[in-house]
């Protein structure tokens, strides 16, 4: 089986078949288009872009590997955020394939692979490495200038060591940030301090204060990826560094004016697990929490507020998941697809066509 950690599923982040975002790809009545990062068989490159039927509109060769893509709420442009530890992310059309922009870190900066456009669009928030102080969490901020490019306004501290993703409260004001706890140096993936590790997630504001700090009771619990709902309820998932042997919790929940903690999860869910959940999603009309766990082939799908399993499904390599109209979707490493339909008790599931080959770690439907 491929390595989990060569080519990851897509993570899709948006609505199927539901206008979330202030553009839309495609005229009404005309497939969303699913934007993600592949490699090809020669190692290249690629930003991409297929219709769901597996129809591919766009495969723009870049120079690095891309993680995530988060789009500009009003304009056809999308970031393709560059994996740590890449110097370099991509501002592209989705109309046209066409690459707008490269834009590069600070010398002295990199990549850890999420960003997101603010409400307004103005201004791009990305989580960065420090390599002259390997670990100390930078979210960078850039300004869309009137020419449609990024350009570096200022930085902000992530309050934590190794950022990885940032995501909006619904207050359009405060970023909630995982940092992952794991020190980095300058191009390279080496983890140098898995037993001194650091994770936290930051509540922070805009103007770089800091709201809140939290942790997790084992430090070597790693907070890699976020959900927020629409009440302000964040899920976070977690990748434990330690041994395989040891009961670690993996998900985990914050709700508004609450403290972070674990969020529970029968046993027999979470030894399937194998300290690693690779992506969660929330959807908000059916309060439904959605998180894969590529290492054990499984999706399992929770009522939000209750906690109550609602599916436990083998999917072997899953890993990316996002909310849909009817349920989620959720994806593989290798381009396999599948659709949750949980509007009723039982939940029902549909294989969709994307084209296999190696898909990378996220993915946005468009």
């Amino acid at each position: 089986m491929m390595q989990r950690r060569t080519f990851l599923a897509a993570g899709l982040a948006a609505l199927t078949g539901a206008a979330v975002l202030g553009w839309r790809a495609w005229p009404q009545g005309r497939q969303p288009i699913v934007l993600s990062a592949r490699d090809n068989a020669a190692g290249e490159h690629f930003a991409v872009a297929y219709t769901l039927a597996g129809e591919r509109v766009f495969a723009t060769q870049v120079k690095e590997r891309c993680h995530d893509i988060c789009m500009h709420p009003s304009l056809p442009l999308a970031v393709f955020t560059g994996r740590r530890p890449s110097t370099e992310s991509y501002l592209i059309d989705v109309q046209t394939g066409r690459l707008v922009q490269t834009f590069s870190t600070p010398s002295n900066r990199h990549f850890q692979g999420h960003a997101v456009f603010d409400a307004s669009g103005e201004r791009l928030y990305s989580t960065e490495n420090d390599t002259d102080e390997p670990g100390r969490g930078v979210i960078g901020v850039w300004r869309l200038n009137v020419s449609k490019s990024l350009e570096r306004e200022m930085e902000l501290s992530s309050h934590g060591v190794g950022p990885h993703q940032l995501l909006w409260l619904p207050d359009g004001e405060t970023l909630v940030i995982a940092n992952g706890g794991i020190r980095t140096e300058s191009g390279s993936r080496a983890e140098l301090n898995l037993d001194a590790m650091e994770p936290s997630l930051v509540l922070m504001n805009t103007q770089g204060e800091c709201l809140s700090k939290e942790v997790l009771a084992d430090s070597m619990n790693s907070i890699r990826h976020l959900a927020v709902a629409s009440d302000g309820t964040v899920i976070a998932v977690q990748q434990y560094q330690g041994s395989l042997h040891e009961r670690i919790d993996l998900l985990a929940i914050k709700r508004p004016q609450q403290p972070f903690m674990v969020f529970p999860v029968a046993e027999a869910q979470r030894s399937q697990m194998q300290q690693y959940a690779a992506s969660v999603a929330i959807h908000d009309e059916l309060r439904l929490v959605a998180m894969t766990a590529p290492r054990g082939s499984r999706v399992f799908i929770w009522d939000l507020d209750t906690a109550q399993l609602r599916l436990d499904a083998p999917f072997p390599d899953c890993a990316g998941v996002a909310a849909s109209q009817d349920g989620f979707v959720v994806t593989t490493g290798v381009g396999r697809c599948r659709s949750y339909d949980c509007r009723t008790q039982d939940i029902s599931m549909q294989t969709l066509q994307l084209p296999a080959g190696l898909w990378d770690n996220h993915a946005l439907l468009a």
